[in-house]
């Protein structure tokens, strides 16, 4: 299959004021991810998730090494034109309702028959109802619904999304899930990060685990959870806690 995503030797450090010292987000790090999969970026807290995100998305750039979205330097608006992105803490405008919100993203895509598109994504997050409301009026889980909407506006190849189930109910998650898995349908591709396991354990064709900036492992579920045991497959939770240990 084609390639999607690429990440070659990357590397990213930022400067710690206090000491004067550099800390290393991503040490060397490696992915390639193929055209229509759904691929889950696990790892706990400060592994380096959410900046190799922001370096694929092109608001920040790594210290070393490549990246490439559908074989478009990362950053570039050839890449970003393809990208769908929900990050992990979206800033809203309190005072424009979620029509308003989404309005305003389908004119900064230069998009002119925005309406219907609009008005389908509200019924497929669920917040047809909510449409006129003001999002200050919005509690955590239909922020993060209408943030999910406005990545899938532009109906765009990849879609980018930060711990998109954050913040949901079980029904919530339920039907962000079921979003992805229809989004996988039409041949989109899919990268999220998420620590919320057994949900990313439903939807992903591989995964790949970072830990204090290094990638441990990566591959199809069925065969990492097969890993180090002889009879029966163990949990995605059972495997990752293993990982983190090592």
């Amino acid at each position: 299959m084609p390639t999607a995503i690429l990440i070659e030797n990357v590397c990213r450090s930022f400067k710690e004021h206090f000491w004067h010292q550099k800390k290393i987000i991503l040490n060397n790090i490696n992915l390639e991810i193929k055209q229509g999969e759904v691929f889950g970026f696990l790892g706990p807290n400060g592994a380096g998730k959410t900046t190799t995100i922001k370096i694929i998305t092109g608001l920040i750039r790594p210290d070393s090494g490549r990246v490439e979205v559908f074989g478009h330097p990362a950053g570039s608006q050839d890449a970003r034109k393809d990208i769908g992105f929900l990050p992990e803490s979206p800033y809203f405008y309190e005072h424009l309702t979620g029509y308003e919100f989404l309005k305003i993203h389908a004119l900064l895509h230069n998009m002119k028959n925005y309406r219907n598109r609009i008005t389908e994504l509200l019924e497929t997050v669920g917040l047809t109802k909510a449409a006129n409301s003001f999002l200050r009026s919005y509690s955590r889980g239909m922020l993060q619904r209408i943030g999910i909407a406005q990545a899938l506006l532009a109906d765009q190849a990849l879609l980018v999304l930060d711990e998109p189930l954050t913040g949901l109910d079980p029904i919530g998650r339920k039907e962000i899930k079921d979003i992805v898995l229809e989004e996988k349908k039409k041949g989109k591709t899919i990268f999220f990060s998420s620590h919320i396991l057994p949900d990313a354990e439903a939807v992903c064709d591989r995964i790949g685990i970072i830990i204090n900036g290094e990638i441990k492992n990566v591959g199809e579920l069925n065969q990492l959870l097969k890993k180090n045991t002889k009879t029966d497959e163990i949990s995605l939770e059972d495997w990752f806690i293993e990982q983190t240990k090592k």
